[in-house]
């Protein structure tokens, strides 16, 4: 039994091996194919590329108690965060920023420009706007800010929340994504070239040496034939014939029976 497995594992071993072989030897091509995957995808990223840029604005949330300072206040201060966050993206909020800044586009359509963010064990709301304009994401978030302030002051019972930071923004794109899809082009490139060269290796069958003879069929080779001179790379080379030239006698034999003739 266990010179059986020590057998098994010699032959996966031997496999593993010529199968790392394989892929070596098709280096090249593994190569081309990250190389051009890469440039395909990189390509494709730059020209369909269109830079979106982030503008957030940040509210503290107050209760309606003037005292700030008691476990009570700041629990309920927390709470109420969650139902701010559904206010200020509400239809009536959002709709009210579209009417004042008069843009052209519909509620969902806002709605899924603008995020709520609300940093761990604090009461602060920071909203965020994403938009291909700089200058337009920082005026929407400075007016979603004004316009949910004031609607929650006036229709939640609740203190005004406080905006403690006006919309700002950074000049580096959020989304810039090439060298990203660069690399998961040049990965993809050598997966896919590397299933090809195993795939071939698996589905070849053929038996082209002695090693393969036994690896294979489990049989020694006893003996082997060598290739005939005259075959290269499989094919016999034709051999041209020299026509013989008829001898001087028959010339003169067959011109003298035309003489006598």
């Amino acid at each position: 039994m266990e010179n059986n497995e020590a057998i098994r594992d010699q032959e996966i071993e031997i496999d593993l091996v010529a199968l790392f072989h394989e892929l070596v030897k098709h280096w090249k091509a593994i190569v081309a194919s990250m190389v051009l995957l890469a440039a395909v995808f990189g390509l494709y990223s730059k020209i369909t590329f269109v830079p979106e840029y982030e503008a957030s604005a940040e509210m503290y949330v107050l209760t309606k108690s003037t005292s700030i300072t008691s476990l009570a206040d700041i629990q309920v201060g927390s709470s109420l965060t969650n139902d701010y966050e559904y206010v200020i993206t509400g239809r009536t909020v959002l709709s009210q920023v579209i009417d004042n800044l008069d843009m052209d586009e519909t509620y969902e359509q806002l709605k899924e420009r603008v995020s709520i963010e609300n940093p761990t064990d604090t009461r602060v709301l920071r909203i965020v706007v994403t938009d291909t304009d700089l200058d337009d994401a920082k005026t929407v978030a400075d007016e979603i800010a004004n316009v949910s302030s004031a609607y929650i002051a006036d229709n939640m019972d609740q203190s005004q929340p406080k905006i403690i930071q006006t919309a700002y923004a950074s000049k580096t794109p959020v989304n810039n994504n090439i060298l990203k899809n660069t690399v998961i082009g040049a990965v993809l490139g050598l997966f896919l070239a590397a299933g090809i060269v195993v795939l071939g290796y698996m589905l070849d069958d053929t038996i082209s040496t002695a090693d393969d003879m036994e690896s294979r069929t489990g049989l020694k080779v006893l003996a082997s034939l060598p290739m005939d001179q005259t075959e290269y790379d499989g094919k016999k080379s034709s051999k041209k014939k020299k026509k013989k030239k008829p001898s001087t006698d028959a010339n003169k034999s067959s011109n003298s029976k035309k003489r006598a003739v």
